[in-house]
Formats: structure tokens, C-alpha cells, sequence
């Protein structure tokens, strides 16, 4: 019972619950306040048949966009009991089988997409991204005969890029176990050849910046030596340097540890990174000219700077 306010005894008075009709009753007046009440605590009937026991599933799964129905169709079940009498016909077997194999594969693929993104770390958004690009390449083109874990990585690779949480190649590969580096770049030049007019107009420039945040984290760096990685990236887009984005987010990264009190090696850099020590040193190169307009005064003194080796 719980005190609620009567209009007849013009007080709060307890009331009291009739589950069965749904009522509230005032206890002092026996005035019913409110009538067919909707009872919103949890419900355990079983909706399970006799042979299956208690099932907790009330509904089916959501809907599904990328599925020929939403998801929404209905599968009949054979007999659980054993009984032939009545058991699906043969022809209603056949179809129903033949109707979920295109939807079957789907899933797979769904399921494919979740478990690599589930291995970087990927938000969901990203992966319905990926779903919506290998269902568009595959009602465009079929694959087969294709490396599907290839397929599925590339689609996974573009929809980082166009989710702007961008991943390279290297990290994708890791995550996948039958397709290499070389197979995924295929797929890759396969998908954007197909769906170029959806995908070129969505996809951005890749900057050096876009990978930075990450690579710090994996060092373990402190807050001001990822501000002054950042912001020596972000000038280093004004210069005309010859070298890929990741790379030159590798030799930031470098260059700020070695001012750092934490210093860190090539091996290190490169560990983190999946970046070649040796394109980690070239990039290196390049920038170090440059260095005195590209390190922030407040993070490191113009000597320090010019005592770092070339």
C-alpha cells in the first residue's frame, strides 16, 4: 500500500491495489481512483511450448535493414516431439530453406564485421557502416570467388575512413586472420571501383593528426606531450613534405619524446605504430630543418631543439 491523494476524503489515505481488476482503491472510502491500471512490472509467463520448457524470448530480433525483409519474416517450425504426423511437408521445408540462404550468408558476414571490429576497438556506427558498404558492393557485383575476409577488412578500412576514425592498413591486417596485407589493398581498389560516386564524395584526406591521439596512447604518453605532438602536426601540414600521414605521426612522436624526460627509441615508436624503423628515420630527416618553427616555444627551449641529432 502507498499514500495517495482522495478527492472524496480530501487528504492523502492509503490505498490499496486490486491486481486482478486493475484497480486503485482508497482504503478510508473504498473509492476507486483509478480503474484498469497498466501493471508495467515485469511479466513470466512462458510463451514456450510444452516440449521446450520455460523460454524467456518474448519477441523476435530487431529489424534488420540489411536483410531482403527486415528480419521479419517468420520460420516455421518442424515437429520437436518426434511425430511424423505432423511434420512439414516437404516442399514447405525445401522452400523455406532455399528463401534463408541469401539472408544466412548475410549474417555471417555481419557477424564477420562485428568480431574484427570487436579486435580494434570499433564503435558501433563504424560497424554498421561497413554493413551498409559490403551489402551495396554485393547487390551491385557478386563476390563470389573472392577472399571474404578480405572483402570484409576492406569494408572495414573505408568505413573508418569515412566515419573519420581513420586505421591503416596494418591494423586492420591484425585483425584478420585469412587475408593478407596485399589481399586487403585489392578488395580495397575493388569496393572504391564499384561504388566510387557513394564512397569517393564521402571519404576525406587523411591527415597525420587523425592517427596521432591514438599512437600516444598506445606510449603511454603524458597530456602536455601529446598537446605538443599535436600541434606539431598540425603546422607540419604547411610544409611540402613527401611522406604518408602515418609516417610523419611516427616522427612527431619521436621528435617529442627525445625533448621529453621520457624518451623513447625507434623500436619503440615503430612498435607502437606498426611504422618501419627506417620510414620512422627518413621522415625524420625531412622534418628536422624544420624543426625550430614546428616544436612549441612552450614545450621545449630553441637549444633543445637544435641539440636533437639530425
Amino acid at each position: 500500500m502507498s499514500d495517495i491523494f482522495c478527492r472524496d476524503c480530501n487528504m492523502l489515505t492509503e490505498v490499496v491495489f486490486d491486481h486482478s481488476a486493475g484497480d486503485t482503491i482508497c482504503s478510508e472510502c473504498g473509492l476507486v481512483l483509478e480503474s484498469r491500471s497498466v501493471n508495467e512490472t515485469s511479466e513470466w509467463r512462458s510463451f514456450a511450448d510444452e516440449s521446450n520448457g520455460n523460454d524467456p524470448n518474448r519477441v523476435g530480433g530487431p529489424v534488420n535493414p540489411l536483410l531482403a525483409d527486415g528480419g521479419l519474416s517468420t520460420i516455421i517450425s518442424g515437429p520437436s516431439n518426434g511425430a511424423s504426423s505432423n511434420a512439414l511437408p516437404s516442399s514447405v521445408g525445401r522452400w523455406q530453406c532455399r528463401a534463408s540462404k541469401p539472408d544466412r550468408h548475410l549474417l555471417n558476414i555481419v557477424s564477420a564485421i562485428a568480431i574484427m571490429a570487436d579486435r580494434l576497438g570499433l564503435v558501433t556506427t563504424i560497424k554498421d557502416r561497413a554493413n551498409e558498404i559490403y551489402k551495396k558492393v554485393e547487390d551491385q557485383r557478386p563476390l563470389r570467388g573472392r577472399n571474404q575476409d578480405a572483402v570484409v577488412a576492406a569494408c572495414l578500412y573505408i568505413a573508418c575512413r569515412q566515419e573519420n576514425k581513420p586505421r591503416t592498413v596494418k591494423e586492420i591486417c591484425s585483425a584478420v586472420s585469412g587475408a593478407s596485407k596485399k589481399e586487403i589493398g585489392r578488395a580495397k581498389e575493388f569496393i572504391w571501383k564499384h561504388l566510387e560516386v557513394e564512397i569517393g564524395q564521402e571519404i576525406g584526406t587523411i591527415h597525420a593528426g587523425d592517427y596521432l591521439r591514438r599512437f600516444c596512447s598506445n606510449l603511454g604518453m603524458k597530456n602536455l606531450e601529446v598537446k605538443a605532438a599535436q600541434e606539431t602536426v598540425q603546422k607540419s601540414e604547411d610544409l611540402v613534405i613527401r611522406r604518408s600521414p602515418i609516417s610523419v605521426a611516427a616522427a612527431v612522436i619521436y621528435i617529442i619524446t627525445q625533448l621529453s624526460d621520457d624518451k623513447r627509441t625507434f623500436k619503440d615508436i615503430s612498435l607502437a605504430t606498426r611504422v618501419a624503423e627506417g620510414t620512422i628515420k627518413n621522415s625524420y630527416k625531412d622534418l628536422y630543418p624544420h624543426l625550430p618553427r614546428l616544436i612549441p616555444n612552450w614545450f621545449a627551449k630553441e637549444e633543445d631543439v637544435k641539440n636533437l641529432c639530425n
